[in-house]
């Protein structure tokens, strides 16, 4: 008896339910990349970028000169991480681009007290930049300008007073205030480091604040 065309052993492995199981299982772990794709695409678009400055830059060259911009661009999650990036092109879009990404590569993560201010006062400088940084109690708000105002908006900070009391370079002053902030310590690291309780480094006086930071 003549058997039907595609009935015998090796039909169904050739194009049929062996073929189709491969498929599926390729599909299941391409869905788990493009699970892990979103998770960072997630994290990605949780950042609030700030442009800074723009300059209009020239090269001179043989036969004239060439001009084009450079950018500076601040880049945080507004929960403590914040970065800052330069970047030079062309084009005014290119070079914020360029700007973006350097700062997404050099993020910083800053220690907030209660999530809006500083732990101390701190001072920072950089250059001819000096900036000096305070903490505030509830509802002061962000009493700062210029470059100062777009680090502490992108980084989290609530209340902060600031002032600087150096040159008003953009350049200058954003690194200035990224040395003061990177210098601020949370009691907690504080009292790690010397083996006391947090109670022992703020004193009697702020035996609440010590249970605060304790319990968090």
């Amino acid at each position: 008896m003549a058997r039907a065309p595609g009935s015998g052993r090796g039909g169904p492995r050739e194009g049929g339910e062996g073929g189709g199981g491969r498929g599926r299982r390729s599909d299941r772990e391409g869905g788990r990349g493009q699970r892990r794709d979103s998770g960072g695409d997630r994290e990605e678009s949780e950042l609030v970028d700030r442009l800074v400055d723009i300059n209009r830059v020239s090269k001179t060259v043989k036969g004239g000169k060439r001009f084009g911009f450079a950018a500076i661009v601040v880049v945080g999650d507004q929960r403590g991480r914040v970065g800052y990036g330069t970047g030079k092109a062309r084009e005014v879009p290119e070079a914020i681009r360029k700007a973006t990404e350097s700062a997404k590569r050099g993020m910083i993560r800053i220690a907030l007290r209660e999530g809006r201010t500083l732990h101390h006062d701190v001072i920072g400088h950089f250059g001819a930049g000096r900036v000096v940084l305070r903490a505030a109690p509830a509802g002061t708000g962000i009493i700062a300008g210029g470059a100062m105002r777009a680090v502490f908006e992108t980084v989290g900070l609530k209340d902060v007073v600031a002032k600087s009391v150096g040159t008003s370079n953009p350049h200058n002053m954003i690194k200035a205030t990224f040395e003061a902030l990177s210098s601020v310590q949370s009691p907690r690291t504080v009292a790690a480091r010397r083996g006391k309780k947090v109670g022992d480094i703020l004193g009697r006086r702020d035996d609440q604040a010590a249970a605060a930071v304790e319990a968090a």
